[in-house]
């Protein structure tokens, strides 16, 4: 942490300690503090999730003046899309963790061909996403229970953003290829740009300019895939450019079959980890919906709160991946463990910090989302009951990103598949339905499955496995 002469921290030295995380100068994070080394890292992706939040804010905020059936095709396509972000996300975390293995061994090269070998795999796996969204656009809004009127004025949407989904993937994927680099500035400046080139595009194209009308609600198609299509070219300069950490060569662009396999390999458990944990909150969304539209409505408003409050906490997770990475590739397997033990400090710092603002704040903050009295009760109880977790689940991100980091996304899958799925779900029936503590049960059944989650990490994580991992 920077301090002045007298020892002390100024605003003056948190501000110079800011720029120069969001500057992204080139450095070696397998030496030096890793006090700084976390900070450093976690503070650019902090603000590139922030940043990847605000697309689905925007797209709702402009749609939502098209009327009920517009903003029905949006969330309609969006939990279909799910499919696609896991994918993203799982191919993410696969190159995080082998370009930063990479750079720990001071191997830029092999790095670029590891990140390029990704994005060969993301292309080849999203021809077939790509073609099916737009020729299966109609069936899709038909599966998920659109009525007719929906489909009439969704089909075009859903189209462009099954058709566009390369740059939903890319976009994911190629920021975790700099992440793994130690190069997060970039990946937040590109969020940064497609945002910005969404916010603009989005009122033009949905609602036109002058005498011109717009496209509707297929302007917020374009717009979105444009916006991300912008910030995906900007990556690609920065990742061909020669100029980063990370080197791309003309030979990278030729298939390795070996690595691809590799990267599979981990991608595809990475996807299912996501898949298995988005999943079990669907099922608690159906669960809740048994106590009236309160009660899921409440439960809602507080789960976006909830994720709202836990971006930093995923920045620094993202932070331990990647030094993991580093440092297991620099053969300093102990420095990559005390790396974890550092960042699950800091977070859960954090964590209690949030724990106690929920408890002492929650109902002003659930009443600036919804104001029915009904909806804010329930909001305000599932904030109190599931900030008291807020501690084990903070650490429990940096264990599983850690393992993420390392290569060995197979153990975060099976604990996540074993604590939602065996034991969280049934938990939650037994709590809320069985001993009828309602929608108090399932807030209970949370708090209680992600400590439990993040003790079993914990004891796994120790076993130190996870550092003999090859990738």
């Amino acid at each position: 942490m920077p301090l002045n002469q007298t020892g002390r921290i100024t605003i003056s030295s948190l501000f110079s300690f800011f720029k120069e995380a969001v500057k992204g100068e080139e450095r070696d994070y397998t030496t030096g503090s890793i006090r700084k080394a976390v900070i450093l890292l976690a503070i650019p992706m902090i603000l590139e999730m922030m940043m990847e939040s605000v697309f689905a804010v925007v797209d709702i905020f402009f749609v939502g003046r098209l009327g009920k059936d517009a903003v029905s095709t949006v969330g309609l396509t969006e939990s279909v899309l799910t499919l696609v972000y896991s994918l993203a996300i799982g191919l993410s975390m696969a190159a995080t963790a082998m370009v930063a293995r990479r750079i720990g061994e001071k191997n830029p090269l092999e790095a670029g061909k590891a990140g390029m070998q990704a994005v060969i795999l993301a292309l080849i796996m999203t021809v077939v996403i790509s073609v099916c969204g737009v020729f299966f656009a109609r069936d899709i809004l038909e599966l998920m229970g659109a009525p007719p009127e929906v489909i009439k004025v969704g089909v075009p949407y859903t189209r462009i953003m099954f058709g566009g989904s390369i740059v939903i993937i890319l976009l994911f994927l190629i920021n975790g290829i700099f992440r793994g680099a130690g190069d997060a500035s970039i990946a937040m400046r590109s969020l940064w740009i497609a945002n910005i080139c969404n916010i603009i595009l989005c009122p033009t194209l949905i609602y036109g300019v002058g005498p011109w009308d717009g496209f509707g609600l297929t302007g917020a198609a374009l717009a979105t895939t444009i916006g991300r299509g912008i910030g995906v070219t900007y990556q690609l300069f920065h990742l061909f450019s020669g100029r980063r950490i990370i080197k791309i060569k003309t030979e990278h662009l030729v298939p390795d079959w070996g690595i691809i396999k590799a990267l599979f390999n981990i991608a595809w458990t990475a996807t299912l980890q996501f898949l298995i944990g988005s999943a079990s909150w669907i099922v608690l969304a159906k669960l809740m919906s048994r106590f009236g539209s309160a009660s899921i409505a409440g439960y809602t408003v507080a789960i976006r709160i909830i994720m709202v409050f836990l971006l930093p906490a995923w920045g620094m997770s993202n932070a331990a991946a990647t030094l993991v990475g580093q440092n297991l590739g620099a053969g300093q397997p102990e420095r990559a463990e005390q790396s974890v033990w550092k960042t699950a400090k800091y977070n859960a710092i954090f964590m209690t910090i949030v724990s106690v603002i929920f408890l002492l704040a929650s109902k002003p903050i659930v009443t600036i989302l919804n104001d029915d009295i009904q909806v804010v009760a329930v909001a305000t109880e599932a904030l109190r009951i599931i900030s008291l977790g807020y501690i084990f689940y903070g650490v429990g991100m940096v264990i599983t990103n850690s393992f993420n980091g390392a290569g060995d996304t197979k153990t975060p899958t099976w604990i996540n598949l074993i604590g939602f799925w065996a034991f969280q779900i049934p938990m939650a029936y037994l709590l809320a339905i069985t001993f009828s503590l309602g929608a108090k049960g399932i807030f209970f059944a949370i708090i209680i499955t992600e400590t439990m989650i993040t003790i079993a990490g914990i004891i796994i994580f120790r076993r130190g496995k996870w550092k003999l991992v090859k990738i």
